[in-house]
């Protein structure tokens, strides 16, 4: 399926998969082949077939510069001449450095590097810093892309929760899911998160029907090439056996701790088992990840949780909006993470986003995207909405007269949310975050010469205020380019889109809803 909609195969080396199954014959054991509604009738092996090659960074005259076999152990490189925003004191910036990369692996940072034999990648007129890391992303949804831009969370009573995400989303079109579909939004987002530069993605798809549709969701992050946290969750209807599977797709798809997909667990505290399934995640040793939303009932939860002894450091909270005061201090105290969705949060009525409540007690949080059924999944929109709110609020205080005020953020703080701190939460600030010598080389390369950004004046300041994902030149995941001079490689759009309104159409049919173009 990657081949056939990517035009690339080097993710898995063209073997195939555990088990005597390869990613082909995988789905076209869906319940129907996504040919059935897209370009023909043909089942998916044929489409597959007619769909070799794709677009080839050889064949390509715009790639014939691009650095042949990065990500290889025995391939070094160097980015030269660019504004280096390394986001570790220690290492430091640089108005023109470089970055040597061998392997998957940073292998020094500075000015005026030398590195005979190493292929010279030109940096100049262009911001070099880590990718960003989403710790919080609905993938599975993609299909279904702004079908519920003006909706709320729920249905609370007061007025405009007519259409909402839980009566639609989760309750009318998440259960028609087929295997392919959760497939195809997870590789179709995974790439187009990576055209915008965010290069780790924690992937909260709960869409785990059955232990295919897990699969699914686990061999699109595969098939992307870039790095991801898996949270395993449960789905709906009769085939969906969480957490009874949790063995089995820890053994064939996270065996190795040396790659780019890793596991967590998850157990949403609406659940009346939450306690078992973090039981269990904790005796794997497996992170646990959860929502909170005050206004669902969970003020106070929390709280509780504390005095059970269930809070510690391997826990994430999403969202994390209206709950109490002993709650925050509670999150504080047991080193428990956040990640903040704001422009979400401030859209679907979750509560105002509580950057400042993280922020007065000590807590650093991590920005996360959500869904795509309601708001765009780039990072450039998630900083500029935590520094803008942020600011808004304070600069309201003071000019009602407070004068022991917090500071207000600063660019490079949101720039660390968005990297350092996504990395802690994903638990791989080991391997990324920042531009560190020994960390594994997810890098970008932005352009600050370009007509919205120039001249450069201030790089944190222009990363947060000005750019966008237009400014994206280069994406490196573990060292191998994944996008170059602006496009990604190894995609073929244009199957990739027609496939994905294929999807479409079946979710919406089967789910009854109907398309509101206007």
């Amino acid at each position: 399926m990657c081949q056939m909609l990517c035009g690339n195969d080097s993710n898995h080396g063209g073997e195939p998969t555990q088990e005597g199954s390869s990613r082909r014959e995988f789905l076209a054991k869906g319940a129907s082949a996504l040919g059935a509604a897209m370009v023909s009738s043909a089942p998916i092996p044929a489409l597959a077939a007619s769909a070799q090659g794709g677009l080839s960074p050889e064949s390509d005259a715009r790639n014939q510069d691009l650095p042949r076999d990065t990500g290889a152990s025995h391939r070094r490189y160097l980015l030269k001449g660019g504004a280096v925003l390394s986001m570790d004191p220690q290492v430091g910036n640089f108005a023109r450095g470089d970055v040597l990369i061998e392997g998957k692996r940073i292998v020094a940072v500075g000015a005026n590097l030398h590195a005979p034999g190493a292929a010279i990648i030109d940096a100049a007129g262009m911001i070099v810093m880590p990718g960003f890391v989403d710790t919080h992303h609905h993938q599975y949804q993609t299909a279904l892309r702004s079908f519920l831009s003006d909706g709320l969370l729920f249905n609370d009573g007061l007025p405009h929760g007519e259409k909402n995400y839980l009566d639609y989303i989760h309750t009318r079109l998440t259960p028609v899911f087929r295997p392919e579909d959760a497939y195809l939004a997870e590789l179709v987002s995974s790439l187009s998160q990576l055209d915008a530069g965010v290069t780790t993605v924690v992937d909260t798809s709960q869409v785990g029907h059955t232990p295919a549709h897990t699969d699914a969701v686990i061999r699109g992050l595969q098939d992307a090439g870039r790095r991801a946290v898996f949270v395993y969750s449960p789905g709906a209807g009769p085939g969906n056996i969480f957490p009874n599977d949790l063995q089995r797709i820890r053994s064939r798809y996270f065996a190795s701790a040396d790659q780019l997909l890793t596991l967590a667990m998850g157990g949403e505290v609406f659940d009346p088992a939450f306690r078992t399934y973090w039981a269990i995640g904790r005796q794997n040793g497996l992170p646990i990840v959860t929502h909170l939303v005050g206004s669902l009932g969970q003020e106070t939860l929390v709280e509780q949780l504390a005095s059970e002894g269930l809070l510690g450091p391997d826990l994430v909270f999403i969202h994390a909006s209206r709950i109490s005061e002993g709650s925050w201090q509670a999150i504080a105290q047991s080193g428990v993470n956040v990640s903040i969705a704001a422009p979400i949060e401030m859209a679907m009525r979750h509560g105002m986003p509580p950057i400042q409540s993280a922020l007065d007690h000590g807590v650093q949080p991590a920005l996360s995207t959500d869904v795509e059924c309601t708001m765009t999944a780039d990072f450039f929109t998630q900083m500029r909405t935590v520094f803008t709110l942020q600011r808004a609020l304070i600069n309201e205080r003071a000019l009602n007269g407070e004068t022991n005020l917090p500071e207000l953020l600063t660019c490079r703080d949101v720039i660390r949310f968005a990297t350092l701190e996504g990395a802690r939460v994903a638990r791989l600030a080991h391997k990324i975050g920042s531009l560190t010598p020994g960390k594994e080389a997810d890098i970008l390369l932005l352009r600050s010469d370009a007509l919205n950004v120039a001249p450069l004046n201030n790089v944190p300041g222009a990363v947060v205020t000005l750019m966008d994902r237009g400014n994206v030149d280069t994406v490196i995941v573990a060292g191998r380019i994944r996008k170059w001079r602006g496009a990604l490689l190894d995609m073929n759009w244009t199957r990739l889109r027609a496939a994905l309104e294929a999807s479409r159409d079946y979710l919406l049919r089967a789910a009854g809803v109907e398309r509101a173009l206007f």
